[in-house]
């Protein structure tokens, strides 16, 4: 049995979302929450509501026991990237790229 959490489109890349993920990584989902909370990273906060989330869908969804939960899964894939322009000197204009990232978060019980 397993309880997942998803977060489409969201406004972070995924190389940056891949960082804080492989810290939590088949941990414990409450020391992951901990491990989340002491994260001096812009993905963390983003990562800590989604993993909240995929808790919330074991106990409730599935029956599972909160303190057996672990990390199995941590995806990030890259979303669609938004595409903007910044005016420059001399009539030129750049491509600044706004990317995004689909987060997936699995969880499973160990008995």
């Amino acid at each position: 049995m397993e309880a997942r959490a998803e977060l489409k489109f969201a406004r972070i890349s995924a190389r940056k979302a891949k960082i804080v993920l492989d810290l939590i990584k088949g941990k414990e989902a409450k020391e992951a929450l901990a491990i989340l909370k002491y994260t001096n990273k812009a993905a963390s906060p983003i990562v800590s509501k989604i993993l909240k989330s995929a808790m919330a869908n074991a106990t409730n969804n599935h029956s599972m026991n909160e303190n057996k939960l672990v990390v199995a899964e941590a995806v990030a894939n890259q979303g669609p990237t938004m595409k903007r322009i910044s005016p420059r000197a001399q009539g030129r204009a750049y491509r600044i790229r706004k990317r995004t990232s689909h987060i997936r978060i699995v969880l499973k019980e160990v008995e």
